[in-house]
């Protein structure tokens, strides 16, 4: 049967337009009683996306190298192909709502190009030209995680309490250490503001002073002071020590030197 959607020349209808817009490419065959499930349901779901993605039907009696390039075993199989390459996947005839539902978590952002623009702008240090763009791509997408947690970054220093307020709601696993170590730093930036709210205690100005260092991102001056302070009193400010340090290493990275530097010694401190 055949169909709109049907792939005549795979490169130019799959691959080179993907970098337009991403294709889900749907393998099938007329024997398959499951692809004839499937089928109808990917194609009411493509009328109704209004251009965010598009449906390719790639019939594998007709197409069996394409198939064979792109390990088909079973049909139907769906891959979703964004800027030529396949990026996510499943196989099988599933109901509406699990192909729904594999769309909303599949599917890039339509600002990835704008989010690269921005990373790109970050890692040439040029923070005051990212931050437009991210902030246009979260008042355009607010439910863009990687949006919110790259704007949330760049601010944390500048505004800390602005940056909490963009994260405020967020709930994607994917990016949950990344926005407990931002909270945890605003948090610890208003207890700056305000040391009044600090429990007394022998240890109360170094951890000021840790604290003041952390805003300054002098990190290893601010790792080396709550350190310093987990050996003394491991339990100031609720475990306040040992969560600014896991944030810091959190926000530089793993890889980072001061991370590796540290790490070791903030276990002995521990325990």
């Amino acid at each position: 049967m055949s169909s709109k959607y049907d792939v005549k020349d795979f490169a130019a209808d799959v691959l080179e337009e993907s970098y337009r817009v991403p294709v889900v490419a749907d393998f099938w065959a007329e024997w398959c009683a499951p692809c004839r499930i499937l089928g109808p349901v990917l194609e009411e779901l493509a009328s109704q996306a209004n251009g965010s993605w598009k449906l390719a039907k790639v019939n594998t009696e007709e197409h069996p190298d394409i198939a064979s390039q792109y390990g088909i075993r079973g049909i139907p199989a769906v891959k979703l192909f964004v800027d030529g390459q396949p990026t996510n996947e499943f196989t099988g005839a599933l109901p509406k709502y699990q192909v729904e539902y594999w769309l909303q978590k599949a599917l890039p952002s339509r600002f990835r190009k704008e989010l690269q623009a921005a990373e790109d702008l970050l890692a040439r240090g040029k923070g005051d030209e990212a931050q437009p763009i991210l902030e246009r791509v979260v008042r355009e997408e607010p439910g863009n995680g990687e949006a919110r947690i790259k704007l949330a970054r760049l601010l944390l220093f500048s505004d800390p309490r602005q940056a909490a307020e963009v994260l405020k709601d967020i709930e994607d696993p994917a990016h949950a250490e990344q926005v407990e170590a931002i909270r945890t730093v605003a948090c610890l930036a208003s207890l700056g503001d305000d040391p009044s709210a600090l429990p007394s205690g022998g240890v109360r100005d170094e951890y000021l002073s840790a604290i003041h260092s952390l805003l300054r991102q002098e990190f290893d001056q601010a790792l080396q002071t709550f350190i310093e302070i987990l050996r003394k009193d491991r339990y100031y400010d609720d475990d306040g020590s040992r969560k600014a340090c896991i944030a810091i290493f959190k926000l530089l990275g793993e890889e980072h030197e001061l991370t590796q530097k540290y790490r070791r010694e903030f276990s002995r401190a521990l325990y």
